[in-house]
């Protein structure tokens, strides 16, 4: 039985030079554009201020079914007002 694991991530999306971030639940092992199980929001560092735009309520589904945030995207979700337990 195989296991995934989960991590709550960045992935980039965007022309060249316009990077745009979809926050994404995926597995640790999928390349970094790779496939994704769920699309959790988006950061767009552009814009001034720069945009963040999450589902609070799948965030918390994902971290509560085990999902742990990279540095980068764990500091978005606290940028966004969102509590981890």
């Amino acid at each position: 039985m195989i296991t995934l694991a989960v991590r709550i991530r960045l992935s980039r999306v965007g022309r060249k030079n316009e990077a745009i971030f979809r926050m994404v639940a995926t597995d640790s092992r999928t390349p970094r554009d790779g496939k994704f199980l769920e699309i959790l929001g988006q950061y767009d560092p552009r814009r001034d201020p720069p945009k963040i735009e999450l589902k609070e309520d799948r965030v918390l589904y994902w971290h509560k079914m085990g999902a742990k945030p990279t540095a980068s995207s764990y500091s978005l979700i606290k940028k966004a007002g969102i509590e981890l337990p």
